[in-house]
């Protein structure tokens, strides 16, 4: 197999990887207290029989009206059941981009190599977290590649139809029919063949 093929082998490779620049806010104390407070599904009243703190400093501490000493912190932690640490780390912000990309039945962009008939999913979306893509595994003999397969990220693997070998490099041959999946790290040496009469069909999901 030549080189061009084995670096386009898998599609999973080229899989990009988008990093958020991290904005650094000011610390609310008062903020981070409530929001632990709600996830653990407490009232100010049953917080206060956890910490021992009176309700009405609770309240102002929410409130940013008072900080509290180190004496206070340390009763937090231990009715709150978390480490002191955990009530200076910034809440998570969660934003909804919208992103959606459709991908109807066929309309995939093809992408062959040697060894499997790929075709790849939700193609208009870039700077994407996972690639999806369905494929036709063409190999019929684990002699079919010239080598591992192996990338960054993790894999989950779905047999859509036929029935295949999946071959890696830390575990013995398993056999995957229709409807059985596999999860698994896929920097470990990986492969698959088809051994159904007709060419497996599978759905493969590569996050980074």
């Amino acid at each position: 197999m030549s080189d061009e093929h084995q670096v386009d082998i898998y599609p999973s490779m080229t899989v990009e990887r988008e990093r958020e620049a991290e904005k650094i806010e000011p610390l609310q104390l008062g903020k981070r207290l409530k929001e632990i407070r709600v996830a653990h599904g407490l009232t100010l009243e049953e917080a206060s029989k956890r910490t021992g703190l009176a309700r009405s400093t609770l309240s102002k501490i929410e409130n940013e009206q008072i900080s509290p000493t180190f004496q206070a912190m340390q009763k937090l932690a231990g009715g709150l059941e978390i480490d002191i640490p955990q009530l200076f780390a910034p809440p998570k912000q969660i934003r909804a981009t919208g992103r959606r990309d459709i991908t109807r039945i066929d309309e995939g962009k093809p992408h062959p190599t040697t060894t499997y008939e790929h075709e790849l999913l939700a193609t208009q979306l870039t700077n994407k977290k996972m690639m999806p893509f369905k494929s036709r595994v063409r190999a019929r003999r684990f002699e079919d590649y010239s080598d591992w397969i192996r990338h960054d990220g993790e894999e989950f693997l779905l047999v859509l139809s036929g029935e295949i070998i999946f071959y890696s490099e830390f575990y013995e041959p398993v056999n995957l029919k229709e409807g059985d999946s596999v999860y698994y790290d896929a920097t470990m040496g990986h492969m698959l063949v088809s051994v159904s009469n007709e060419d497996a069909h599978i759905l493969w999901v590569t996050a980074s």
